[in-house]
């Protein structure tokens, strides 16, 4: 990676099926953030196209019916429009942007998350582990690439992925060097210092024993959809290689804000120099009943 980038996550009130009032509240976020040096912005999970709340408390078959056409409504493909205008905004600020969005892959949903930079589309992700309530929207995607950068090499998990360490472990096993963690979660207490507590254990690990640098944002905000809400408290967290915090969210209110860090590639140098730094000790061939 670069000697040195500034880095942000963002969280903003994106809303379901608009998609193009979400893009313009992300530009005044990316110039937000290009001000201040930024060089990457992290969005949340499916903050581009917006979440489907999925905690009904009535009858589930009629609202399943609904709740369905309207993720099929609202997804869209790589290779839309949404995509191309989060690219255009990337390139009106010259940074990297990173959003997530529900996946029209054809026959298939994905909860994808996208990296796009002014050349356009870099990367894309699809949640690999999908959560009991999230089951009926959309299916689990393959192994998760690593896309080389300007800024170094980045990989991304999607909200729960984060919490079995095998998501991880397949982007450092491809030497990633920054990881992207998007959030949509809501654990009590439903506040930033709430998320931040049920996440942080789990992504200090996930940095430490892979020796990477972790970059969260959290979604914000009520959502409403086929006559059930939800309701999101933001958050955000960056971790070091050592498993350091390096910033946290700004803010104790549930509002839209951002954050920003800094990566140093020495630090990620001397972290996987160091005893410590155990993915060296690593033994894939003792692994095979893993995956038995």
């Amino acid at each position: 990676m670069i000697d040195q980038v500034i880095v942000a996550a963002a969280s903003l009130p994106s809303q379901c099926g608009q998609w193009q009032s979400n893009v313009e509240q992300m530009e005044q976020w990316a110039a937000c953030a290009a001000a201040q040096s930024a060089r990457l912005l992290l969005f949340p999970e499916l903050s581009l196209t917006g979440f489907i709340p999925n905690h009904p408390r009535g009858e589930h078959e009629p609202w399943l019916r609904e709740a369905l056409a309207a993720a099929r409504s609202v997804a869209q493909p790589l290779d839309g429009p949404a995509v191309a205008a989060l690219a255009r905004v990337a390139g009106r600020h010259d940074v990297l942007l990173s959003a997530g969005m529900l996946e029209d892959a054809g026959n298939l949903l994905y909860n994808t998350q996208v990296l796009v930079g002014p050349a356009g589309l870099l990367g894309h992700w699809r949640k690999m582990h999908v959560p009991m309530f999230e089951a009926p929207f959309y299916n689990g995607g393959g192994i998760p690439e690593v896309v080389d950068t300007p800024l170094g090499r980045i990989g991304v998990n999607i909200c729960f992925d984060a919490f079995l360490p095998e998501s991880t472990r397949l982007l450092a096993s491809r030497n990633v060097e920054i990881v992207l963690f998007p959030f949509a979660a809501d654990p009590p207490p439903c506040t930033p210092q709430g998320w931040s507590a049920w996440a942080a254990h789990v992504l200090r690990v996930r940095c430490s024993e892979n020796g990477v640098f972790g970059l969260a944002a959290n979604y914000v905000g009520r959502v409403e959809c086929a006559g059930v809400e939800q309701t999101f408290p933001g958050g955000g967290l960056a971790f070091g290689p050592r498993g350091e915090l390096l910033a946290e969210w700004p803010t104790d209110q549930n509002e839209p804000a951002m954050m920003l860090a800094r990566f140093d590639a020495e630090t990620l140098r001397t972290a996987r120099a160091e005893p410590e730094y155990t993915y060296r000790f690593r033994r894939p061939e003792l692994y095979g009943r893993l995956c038995q």
